[in-house]
């Protein structure tokens, strides 16, 4: 039985405000429940004892300190811009809004 049905799909779509066609709306429904199948294969392996990993190798990495250094102020940040408004560059429009 699938997991998530063809209407469940329509509704998702609504929410999103996306248009599909009945052909689409079955496609991703099927791809859906694939989803779901694969991800619901993997949480049944067998995980006792085993340690969790960002990455699978197990290497150490040095950390440096974490030290406060001093920075630019915004005025010496600021004192090369070409165009400066309000403590910010100012920049050319681009997305005509």
């Amino acid at each position: 039985m699938p997991e998530i049905s063809r209407d469940e799909v329509a509704h998702l779509a609504k929410l999103a405000r996306l248009t599909f066609t009945d052909a689409e709306l079955d496609q991703f429904a099927e791809q859906i429940d694939g989803i779901i199948r694969n991800v619901s294969a993997v949480q049944k392996v067998a995980t006792e004892g085993v340690v969790a990993m960002s990455h699978p190798h197990a290497i150490q990495t040095t950390m440096r300190e974490d030290v406060e250094e001093k920075t630019l102020t915004a005025e010496q940040a600021l004192d090369q811009a070409p165009a400066v408004a309000e403590q910010r560059f100012v920049v050319p429009q681009i997305l005509g809004e």
